[in-house]
């Protein structure tokens, strides 16, 4: 049984003759939540349009449930697609009550009384069907809009930055209690934002865009320790390339000393290449003879990010656990414990370096 309800295949859309997203292929799988994530202008957004209907395909195609929505000069209308929508601004109608916002899409359904009443026990509005949406907070006309949009019961439903309006600790919450209500619904979404820790807190795949194309499309485990381009490990999460050797097949000569992978490398021995070490890679070791300087440290509750730098200069992260106290200016021990090595061809690693949030070190090899 092909469980697979999203399909985009070689599909490029954008506005007029511009394109904007190229060449784009995924696929969602039925009761899944998928999300795009990027930054501004990468065509995340562009994407999502496309799928709801509201802009047209340049090429490919675009297949729900294998029938197909959009292709060249065929595009099928909004309301007939069966997809939800999320908006960012909410876009409830101020001169209709909760109960009515709720009920908008299914007007003429003979039961709507009941699924109202649903809509918002499944929402966590009960009794406060009669309110304007001007008398709620925002993450509760946010749940009015998810409410209203899960009403009509869609094969598909979309948000687009859904929780960029909220403040840091109701975007969480409420990152979490969306995903909560649509797997309990097995409802499938696709999520459109630029935060990292949403995207990782709702979805089961996550797509990182780049300039109009989608570099990977996997899970949130992977896109963090498998990145299949430097684009992708410098984007997601934090951290540092240092510049090292390939030794042989697993393991890199670096100014860390010889780091070993678990896997083997298909670049020829001798290769200059980047190493990615997050903070998670960098352990607190007090015995080691591996010694860093501490230039900074943050203070995360339950552990300390620390900054670290090397006799050479080059930086680095760590994160040691917050029982351990240490202050800038001192000396500290630390030791590698990276056994998957992310690493990359040096020159192909530096040309990502300058749009990404990842630092690269000229660390001596």
């Amino acid at each position: 049984m092909n469980d697979i309800l999203l399909s985009l295949r070689d599909m490029a859309c954008g506005y007029h003759e511009h394109t904007v997203v190229q060449r784009l292929n995924l696929n969602l799988k039925a009761g899944d939540i998928g999300c795009l994530l990027g930054s501004s202008g990468c065509g995340k957004t562009t994407t999502l349009r496309a799928i709801a209907g509201f802009e047209p395909v340049q090429e490919g195609e675009i297949l729900l449930a294998g029938e197909r929505l959009s292709a060249p000069g065929f595009t099928l209308a909004p309301e007939k697609r069966r997809i939800g929508m999320v908006f960012q601004d909410y876009a409830l109608f101020p001169h209709l009550s909760v109960a009515d916002n709720i009920a908008f899409g299914i007007r003429k359904h003979p039961q709507r009384e009941r699924i109202t009443a649903e809509m918002l026990e499944l929402v966590n509005l009960v009794g406060l069907g009669q309110r304007y949406p001007h008398e709620l907070s925002g993450g509760q006309q946010q749940r009015v809009s998810l409410a209203r949009a899960l009403a009509p019961e869609p094969k598909l439903l979309l948000l687009d930055e859904p929780f960029s309006n909220l403040d840091g600790e109701l975007r969480r919450r409420l990152s979490h209690e969306v995903r909560d209500i649509l797997k309990g619904r097995g409802t499938s979404a696709i999520l459109v934002t630029h935060d990292q820790e949403e995207a990782f807190a709702v979805s089961d795949h996550v797509g990182v865009f780049n300039q109009g194309r989608l570099e990977q499309w996997d899970t949130p485990y992977n896109l963090y320790h498998e990145p299949q381009t430097p684009f992708v490990a410098s984007f997601i999460g934090q951290g540092y390339f240092i510049r090292g050797q390939l030794q042989d097949q697993d393991s890199v000569r670096t100014e860390l000393g010889l780091i070993r992978g678990n896997r083997a490398y298909g670049l020829p021995s001798g290769s200059a290449v980047d190493v990615l070490l997050r903070p998670d890679d960098i352990e607190h070791a007090p015995d080691s003879s591996l010694q860093a300087r501490v230039v900074g440290k943050t203070f995360l509750g339950a552990a300390t990010l620390y900054r670290l730098q090397l006799p050479s200069g080059t930086q680095l992260e760590s994160i040691f656990p917050s029982q351990t106290d240490i202050s800038p200016g001192q000396d500290v021990g630390i030791r590698v414990a990276a056994a998957h090595l992310v690493l990359y061809p040096a020159q192909a690693a530096a040309e990502q370096t300058s749009t990404s949030g990842v630092r690269r070190c000229q660390g001596a090899a």
